[in-house]
């Protein structure tokens, strides 16, 4: 593999395009606004979504699926509502048994599917896998160690994937539950604006590491009731993940809950934003998927609740600390 196309211009792309290329890949990254493609291929820097962070020479960027087509791998990381229309947009481009690592977070909200599910009714053709875990765009993007989870069906193509973006600094770990890898990295979001909504609410550091914990729990019972394997959960992709998003600002989906907490709006709470908060959108889809499933998820409920105008944070609060008591396992 020596060429590697990624789709989507925001942050997150941008940066995996970065270890592409670090790890001696030729790189193409399609993005979908101009300004993007101009200002990477002007002065190497995606000044839009990742300012300051200047890109490695071997990153292209351009506005035309067609120029993907002769990419060896593809690496999708279109926001998770907008992926199927620009899957579709690609199909057309790629050829049978090409990898595609899917890299976006989140449940389709109007169908409650997977991105493996997308990708498989858009591009059936593709041998899919899925890259997830503790990663914030900019530290990726300057070269700060990371390790997430690469999951992929056939293990020999999974070790090759990882082989080939690995680099002294970015260390992908091999699974074979891509289910499982999916579902942590999108409950994981709605669970970040419970916590934030928490730290805005200044509700302590106890509060915090109880709604990691029980939130954690509520995460993997939907994931295994998904087919996912609960090791996997444990893992980077769930644990790691849930852990890093639920802990800092950085976190676009913790600071639309700090936001919250503090008492904003939503609509507040999301002005201004360029990237996308996909635990927003994630945390209906997670709300209908778990009550098809027969699953409880009382946190991610709450927050759905609240994104939705249904409860006001405090109701939300007292909701939760009035469950019945039960025993932890």
């Amino acid at each position: 593999m020596k060429r590697a196309g990624v789709i989507g211009g925001g942050a997150w792309g941008t940066a995996l395009a970065q270890v592409c290329a670090r790890a001696g890949l030729e790189v193409v990254l399609w993005a979908r606004e101009p300004d993007v493609v101009a200002s990477i291929d002007a002065h190497r820097e995606n000044r839009l979504f990742l300012p300051g962070v200047a890109l490695e020479p071997a990153i292209q960027a351009v506005a035309d699926f067609a120029e993907l087509a002769s990419c060896d791998l593809i690496l999708a990381v279109a926001p998770a509502q907008f992926l199927r229309p620009t899957l579709e947009a690609f199909a057309p481009h790629a050829r049978d048994g090409l990898p595609v690592v899917l890299c976006a977070k989140g449940i389709e909200q109007r169908t409650l599917k997977l991105m493996t599910q997308v990708l498989a009714e858009t591009v059936p053709h593709a041998a899919p896998a899925v890259l997830s875990g503790p990663s914030f765009a900019g530290e990726v993007a300057r070269g700060l160690p990371t390790a997430v989870t690469l999951a992929c069906p056939d293990e020999d193509l999974g070790r090759r994937l990882a082989q080939t973006i690995a680099t002294p600094e970015f260390r992908p770990y091999v699974a074979l539950d891509m289910i499982g890898a999916e579902a942590g990295g999108a409950v994981k979001n709605v669970l970040a604006i419970a916590c934030g909504i928490s730290e805005g609410r200044g509700l302590g550091r106890s509060a915090h590491a109880s709604l990691i914990t029980r939130g954690f729990a509520e995460l993997t019972r939907l994931a295994v009731a998904l087919g996912a394997q609960a090791d996997t959960l444990r893992g980077l992709c769930g644990l790691g993940d849930l852990v890093l998003t639920c802990s800092s600002a950085q976190s676009r989906n913790m600071s639309v809950g700090l936001a919250l907490g503090r008492g904003e709006t939503l609509e507040q709470a999301l002005a201004g934003k360029l990237s996308v908060a996909e635990g927003v959108a994630s945390a209906p889809a997670v709300r209908d998927l778990a009550a098809r499933l027969g699953v409880e998820v009382p946190i991610s409920e709450a927050v759905a609740a609240i994104l939705a105008g249904e409860v006001n944070v405090d109701t939300a609060i007292r909701g939760l600390l009035a469950r019945p008591l039960k025993d932890e396992f």
